[in-house]
């Protein structure tokens, strides 16, 4: 899986803060890294850069660059971000970024990716700078006409409820488009970037505006960064004005809150719907391309046998051999997690190892037998701390080993006889080291010496296991170098240039590598005895990761196609070479003309790796987190949960999410009584503390003392103190996770009034409970297709007690548990549930600590034991649309027995229910975020009747 730089734009914001208000609601966990890490910052006149111990130079040469692109990274859209707070998080080994507003901050996760079509040619905190900077301006465009409304009523969460119709495509293609105007490389200059959109065009595969935008379930839709680098490119190519997106943005935030107002906005502006700039740019494209393919000579080559069909969208990429005749590669797709697949000529795909969570440095790696890749393992509490570990499989055994333990590398290549690994790493502190390592016990057996700190990219043993090709980056670009293992000298092969060489495979007298020099990524030869390069492939939409045959005689890579990539061998013959293009970046219609118009590439000057950026010395002072706990960030009225009432309240986190708060005063319209409230999460420490109290008034009709009935008030005070210890334990294909928690809930009524108290209330005697949980989850990683695991168990403990002696006394224990199986059909799962609850409730009722039938009225007896099995499956994967309203994609179905056994002295009774549930998934009036509805068709023997009722399943938020 790749993990793009992406934007987390904004949910609602405090119009969740009803669901958080309650004293028996938790905050939710956040990520964090160790309490034990210390934090500092510096500032510059527009950033604060906060970052970890050991990060300071690169935190200063970020503070900088950043600085350096505030002017021209918003030029185009008319504007300069206000100062803002960057978290450069490097103690996980995951390379994205994000910006959000809740609260107001952007995040860069450090560590270099390997996968090339990222960063190309740039140093990667470069990247993240120019790319995120730009959503930083984006966000700011909304404070205008009803945007700053949202801000002055709502704080951010009501800024980005503003943000929500601005659509998911133009955020990132903007962006995009921002990285590759202002850069030597970017992802609009990367060839794979759009080679998806390309191999779909080229097949004849050109989807509706709806599906391009929504995705499907079959077949695969490029996602919003690739479709909206076209759309918003192509408007900056071609409108009068390059700040024609400016000018969109400010009539759309000036009154946004209406269906398809940004289409609207860009009509009023350009005389183009979204729907009409989406079919002009794919005509284009389509245009363009096919005029490409048609003067492009083919090299032949044969495609191995695999059981995927053309169906359903299905990927076979980075082919290594094992032998002279079989190859391993990465299966994925829409139905498949991540596995390693044996690939051979005339024969069936084998299925090898279902990964984990597969850490894809676009390189996969085999040699003596074995196959070695990575797996992220996340730390069990802190979530930012994130290892990449080595998994190794013994082909003939089926036996997989985890040579080292909590290891930060981005790629790892096996030697020929699979008894050394050659890997790489970025530490904590930015440091690119190269290590060798011992295959069996993952002991570091040497590291290379980088004084210069230039990041190593794909290394690869040669034959004989003394010599590897590796490629490096420098200030003028990538370089190709042969690197002796025993002396750890380096030769050049390739000098650097700004071509982004990825891949490299070494063979007897030459190193291939993959390049886009000639418009698309192809694989290329270089002789180590003369320098020469040649052209050894050219395919339709680029060939990828070569690898050569034992014997030296045949070349594997993986093409990518419309259904998805497809593995190909051909005959390795140098006499057909064909003479390379220079090293230097093909030319690109929509990347040049959009640079020789974005004005800020006037004044952005060079952002280049492994200068030094100049700027005035920057000052390093300790950031602690709790004095900037207060960091409030939302505020404003909302409705309450019920549906029934208002709630004013602020809302505020600190930019490492150690601590989170809220607070409001709320009234209820059904009893017409108020409240104040706060909740307050402090998730710093090990254990989560949690505390929560809460004031109020009810008001009710019920029996008086003096007699007869009538309409009275009383008012409530509640107190909740605990802690929790979430743990994130996955290790392999299972997801799993373990929480316990501990907490002391109090309540008391002041001026209760009536003779006689539900058994639900608190009247005249407070109530003192602890409430322990244990909650333990493993479950099999899901596809796209599946509906739900299709293997797995999950339990779930509770206990509620009153053990003071003091007010009233009640007792709860509960146990469920639900065993996930596979269905008959693929992407079809069973789930099999239990649950047993026993309570003590003569002066008290807690709710249901299990789950309890669907549609049947809860029975609240001593003793309860519920069962349910619910077979889900999908019924169809659709692309139905209704004008620019609706687009549905999937139809789901669910069948489904509940029963439940209740007894006490006096009583027992066996009620189920049963029924069927049919619902879609849909994205209404264009939106990214698909939303399920449905109708649920339901028998309960309690009431002896039928009935139809609707599902909202998921909301999309």
């Amino acid at each position: 899986m790749k993990f793009p730089v992406r934007t987390l734009w904004p949910a609602l914001g405090l119009a969740v803060l009803p669901l958080l208000s309650s004293a028996q609601t938790l905050l939710p966990i956040e990520q964090q890294v160790s309490a034990a890490v210390r934090w500092y910052e510096v500032r510059t006149p527009h950033f604060r850069v906060v970052y970890p111990e050991g990060f300071e130079a690169r935190a200063r040469r970020t503070a900088a660059r950043l600085e350096q692109v505030h002017e021209p990274g918003g030029a185009s859209l008319g504007l300069a971000a206000r100062p803002v707070t960057v978290v450069l998080q490097s103690r996980n080994t995951i390379g994205n970024g994000f910006v959000t507003l809740l609260p107001r901050h952007s995040e860069f996760y450090t560590t270099f990716p390997q996968d090339p079509f990222l960063p190309g040619t740039l140093d990667w905190l470069d990247e993240l700078t120019v790319h995120e900077y730009r959503h930083v301006v984006q966000f700011d465009k909304a404070h205008q006409g009803l945007g700053q409304l949202g801000y002055l009523f709502g704080g951010y969460g009501g800024l980005g409820l503003t943000t929500l119709g601005v659509p998911d495509w133009f955020a990132e293609g903007d962006a995009v488009g921002t990285e590759t105007a202002l850069t030597r490389s970017g992802r609009g200059r990367i060839p794979n970037f759009e080679a998806y959109f390309r191999a779909n065009l080229l097949a004849g595969r050109r989807y509706s505006y709806a599906k391009a935008v929504a995705g499907s379930f079959r077949d695969n839709v490029p996602n919003h960064y690739v479709l909206g680098y076209f759309l918003t490119s192509r408007l900056k190519r071609t409108a009068p004005d390059p700040g024609v997106w400016g000018t969109v943005l400010n009539r759309y935030y000036r009154f946004p809150v209406y269906p398809l107002s940004f289409s609207d906005k860009l009509r009023r502006t350009t005389g183009l719907r979204t729907d009409d700039l989406y079919q002009r740019t794919v005509q284009e494209l389509d245009s363009l391309w096919r005029a490409e393919a048609a003067a492009r000579p083919l090299t032949p080559a044969t495609e191995l046998p695999v059981a995927a069909t053309e169906k359903v969208f299905t990927e076979y990429q980075l082919p290594q051999y094992l032998d002279d005749s079989t190859l391993v590669a990465l299966k994925t797709g829409l139905g498949h997690t991540p596995r390693l697949v044996a690939l051979r000529r005339g024969r069936p795909e084998r299925e090898l190892w279902v990964m984990g969570l597969h850490h894809n440095a676009e390189q996969l790696s085999a040699g003596g037998g074995k196959v070695a890749w990575l797996e992220f393992r996340y730390h069990p509490r802190w979530q930012q701390q994130v290892y990449s570990e080595l998994r190794v499989l013994d082909v003939a055994t089926g036996q997989v080993s985890r040579p080292g333990r909590r290891t930060r590398y981005t790629t790892a290549v096996l030697s020929p006889d699979g008894r050394r690994l050659l890997a790489v790493s970025t530490d904590s502190s930015y440091q690119h080291r190269l290590h060798l390592l011992d295959t069996e016990t993952g002991q570091e057996l040497r590291t290379f010496p980088n004084p210069e700190n230039q990041p190593y990219l794909h290394p690869r043993f040669a034959a004989d296991g003394r010599t590897a090709a590796v490629v490096r980056l420098e200030t003028a670009g990538k370089r190709l170098e042969l690197l002796d293992i025993e002396t750890g000298q380096a030769r050049v092969l390739l000098p650097a240039a700004n071509d982004n060489i990825a891949q490299p495979q070494p063979g007897p007298d030459f190193v291939l590598f993959t390049s886009p020099r000639s418009g698309q990524e192809e694989v290329y030869a270089v002789r180590i005895s003369t320098g020469q390069v040649g052209q050894v492939t050219n395919r339709p939409v680029g060939s990828y990761h070569p690898a050569l045959s034992p014997d030296g005689q045949r070349l594997a890579f993986h093409e990518i196609r419309a259904q998805g990539s497809r593995v190909l061998e051909m005959p390795l013959s140098p006499a057909q070479w064909l003479p390379a293009a220079p090293a230097a970046p093909a030319p690109n219609r929509y990347a040049d003309e959009l640079t020789a118009r974005e004005p800020g590439a006037r004044t952005v000057g060079g952002i280049v790796p492994q200068d030094s950026v100049v700027g005035p010395a920057l000052l390093a002072r300790r950031y602690r987190r709790l004095p900037h706990a207060p960091n409030l960030y939302g505020w404003g009225l909302v409705q309450s949960p019920s549906g029934n009432g208002l709630n004013l309240g602020i809302r505020a986190q600190d930019v490492l999410s150690t601590t989170q708060a809220i607070a409001g005063v709320g009234y209820d319209g059904v009893e017409r009584t108020g409240r104040v409230f706060a909740d307050v999460s402090y998730q710093g420490l090990g254990p989560v503390l949690d505390g929560s109290v809460e004031h109020g008034g009810r008001r009710a009709i019920g029996a008086l003392p003096v007699g007869g009935g009538g309409e009275e008030t009383w008012q409530y005070n509640r107190l909740s103190l605990g802690t929790r210890l979430p743990l994130v334990l996955t290790t392999s294909r299972m997801l799993t996770s373990l929480t316990v928690g501990a907490y002391y809930q109090h309540e008391q009524a002041r001026n209760y009034p009536f003779t006689r108290r539900p058994i639900t209330e608190v009247a005249t005697q407070p109530l003192n409970v602890l409430l322990g949980t244990l909650s333990f989850s493993r479950t099999l990683r899901q596809s796209t297709r599946d509906v739900a695991p299709r293997w797995g168990q999950s339990v779930l403990l509770t206990v509620r007690d009153t053990p003071f002696g003091r007010g009233l006394e009640a007792r709860q224990l509960g146990a469920q548990g639900s065993l996930f199986l596979p269905g008959i059909g693929w992407h079809h799962a069973l789930r099999l549930r239990a649950g047993y609850q026993y309570q003590q409730q003569q002066e008290y009722r807690f709710g249901a600590a299990i789950f309890y039938p669907r549609n049947l009225p809860y029975l609240s007896t001593n003793r309860l034991t519920s069962y349910s099995a619910e077979y889900r499956l999908p019924l169809a994967d659709v692309h139905w649309e209704l004008g620019r309203v609706l687009y549905v994609q999937r139809l789901k179905g669910n069948i489904f027995y509940d029963g439940v056994q209740a007894a006490q002295p006096g009583f027992r009774g066996r009620y189920y229910s049963t029924g069927f549930d049919v619902s879609a998934v849909f994205n209404p009036l264009r939106l990214r975020t698909p939303l399920e509805v449905g109708l649920r068709t339901v028998y309960d023997s309690y009431y002896q009747r039928w009935q139809l009722q609707p599902l909202v399943l998921n909301v999309g938020f």
